[in-house]
C-alpha cells in the first residue's frame, strides 16, 4: 500500500492546477534535471495499522519542497497550496481506502547554492479495499 500511496499522491499534487503553476516538477523523487522550485518524496516509510477483518497500513510521507532562499514568502505560498491540496485527497483510492490524514510538522533549512528545502511530514493511515 505504500508503494500505491506515494504513486497516488504525486499523481493527485501534480495535476493540481495551481501547483503546476507555481512548481517546475512534482516527482516521486527528487527530480534530477529540474530548476527549483520542485516537489518530491524524500522519505516514506509503514507500520502495521490492520483491523481484525482488514489489513492496513500507517505510512509516514515526508515531502521535500525546494525552492530559491530569497523566495521565503512564496516558498510559504507554495507550501500551503500542498497542504490545501493534500486535505482535499479523496480517500476512496484504487486498492485502499484513505482512513485519515495527519499533517505531522514541517521543517525548512537553508541550503548551499541559495536553495531552501522545506520539509512537509504526513501520516496515512490506510485500509485495503
Amino acid at each position: 500500500m505504500e508503494n500505491t500511496l506515494r504513486m497516488a499522491l504525486i499523481a493527485w499534487l501534480a495535476s493540481d492546477p495551481l501547483l503546476s503553476a507555481a512548481l517546475n516538477d512534482v516527482a516521486e523523487e527528487a527530480p534530477s534535471r529540474a530548476a527549483p522550485p520542485w516537489l518530491g518524496i524524500a522519505a516514506s516509510a509503514s507500520t502495521d495499522w490492520s483491523t481484525k477483518t482488514r489489513k492496513g497500513r500507517e505510512v509516514r510521507v515526508a515531502l521535500e519542497l525546494e525552492t530559491r532562499g530569497e523566495e521565503a514568502a512564496q516558498t510559504a505560498a507554495t507550501a500551503a497550496l500542498i497542504e490545501d491540496r493534500i486535505a482535499a485527497l479523496s480517500p476512496d483510492q484504487d486498492g485502499f481506502a484513505i482512513a485519515n490524514v495527519t499533517f505531522l510538522r514541517t521543517r525548512a533549512a537553508q541550503r548551499s547554492l541559495n536553495r531552501r528545502a522545506t520539509l512537509l511530514e504526513y501520516r496515512f493511515r490506510l485500509l485495503a479495499a
